[in-house]
């Protein structure tokens, strides 16, 4: 079994530890020590290695190990014009295995007719990326979901002389998300990933009653609501890219948010939102059973099955995984699942408490285990 294009039988969300030269590098250009010059240097020589690194281990996409942003989200999506940053009202109850730590994640204020700045947000980004990849790796850039700009205010984070109704706003984000898409495309993008905690969030009973109390919006109309809006994100997509979504827990130096099954979200999310694969974690027993799975329509679509933690460094063991992979095809047939990490290395600058090398023992396992499922890790 080979997938034709991407997502493969083995992949990964996308984000990678940063070394600690880069991480010293980019405190230094906020305090004005080093040029944006220099730093642009240290990471290209840092993404050098974390492609070579992906290659190395015999995966068939790569990404640039988001090493040349402060967060996953928060760098994307202030970079669109009229787009700033502001408190926030809503609570995330970080999990560790030590106890709860509360965080209050920045919340984002649209203050303006939403613009996409000239050529693109993430281009320059993606076209060093892609002069690193050979033939036979195809490269992969991931971006926050547009639903990130939406959940954490809901309708007070929206100027109201701006868009006067919420349909609007609703349109013009998804203009910037298919401006963003094809202007990625121009410079030979193939393989975009949509990263989304809300979804996950959705899911957990304690983050619904907080959307419900603390931001005034029905967690049981924002799943459709969200769902349409990817999709109009992704209607006018160019033929030749694939389009999956990460749905995410919550991953802050190993660290995690929401818990609950996919059944809540799992119908809208697989036959409502116009996305080609969809990274889900399974890594836990906090993301319930595979029976959610029953509800992904039969085929082209596909669900990577995020089973290899990325927050620590155990190792899982291939029998196990199989095993997995097994009692899901109880609910999706095996052609429509591949395997990845359950989450990326390093979401932001911190990174998760692994070490580098418990990284790439994780990408060879997730490798090694799909060419004896499928015979191939592409």
């Amino acid at each position: 079994m080979t997938t034709a294009k991407p997502p493969f039988r083995a992949d990964h969300v996308g984000s990678f530890l940063r070394p600690d030269n880069l991480k010293n590098a980019r405190n230094q250009f906020r305090e004005g020590k080093i040029t944006r010059e220099a730093l642009t240097k240290l990471e290209d020589e840092a993404i050098r290695d974390v492609v070579k690194l992906q290659k190395d281990a015999g995966l068939a996409s790569a990404t640039d190990g988001e090493l040349r942003r402060t967060s996953w989200s928060g760098d994307f999506l202030t970079a669109i014009g009229n787009v700033v940053t502001r408190p926030s009202q809503f609570t995330l109850r970080f999990q560790t295995k030590e106890g709860e730590r509360r965080a209050q994640p920045p919340g984002f204020y649209v203050e303006g007719r939403m613009t996409l700045p000239e050529g693109g947000i993430f281009t320059d980004h993606f076209k060093y990326l892609k002069s690193l990849c050979s033939a036979d790796v195809t490269p992969k850039l991931t971006i926050p979901s547009p639903t990130m700009l939406h959940f954490r205010a809901g309708r007070a984070g929206v100027d109201e002389k701006a868009y006067p109704t919420m349909e609007e706003y609703f349109d013009d984000l998804a203009r910037i998300y298919s401006e963003e898409m094809h202007a990625v495309a121009r410079e030979g993008c193939t393989y975009l990933q949509i990263d989304d905690t809300n979804f996950a969030y959705l899911c957990d009973k304690e983050l619904r009653e907080e959307v419900r109390n603390i931001i005034g919006e029905d967690p049981d109309a924002l799943t459709p609501l969200y769902a349409e809006l990817l999709s109009k994100c992704t209607a006018n997509r160019p033929a030749s890219m694939t389009v999956c979504m990460h749905v995410c827990r919550g991953n802050s130096a190993s660290a995690w948010v929401g818990s609950g099954g996919y059944e809540p979200v799992a119908e809208a999310l697989f036959n409502k939102a116009d996305i080609d694969g969809y990274f889900l974690e399974f890594d836990t027993d906090r993301a319930g059973g595979f029976e959610p799975l029953r509800f992904l329509p039969k085929g082209h679509k596909r669900v990577i099955l995020g089973l290899v933690s990325s927050k620590f460094p155990e190792m899982e063991s291939k029998d196990d995984l199989k095993r997995r992979i097994e009692e899901a095809t109880k609910y999706a047939p095996l052609e429509q699942l591949c395997l990845s990490t359950q989450c990326g290395f390093a979401s932001t600058e911190v990174g998760n408490a692994i070490t580098f090398d418990d990284q790439r023992r994780k990408l060879e396992l997730v490798v090694t285990t799909a060419e004896e499922i499928w015979g191939t890790a592409a």
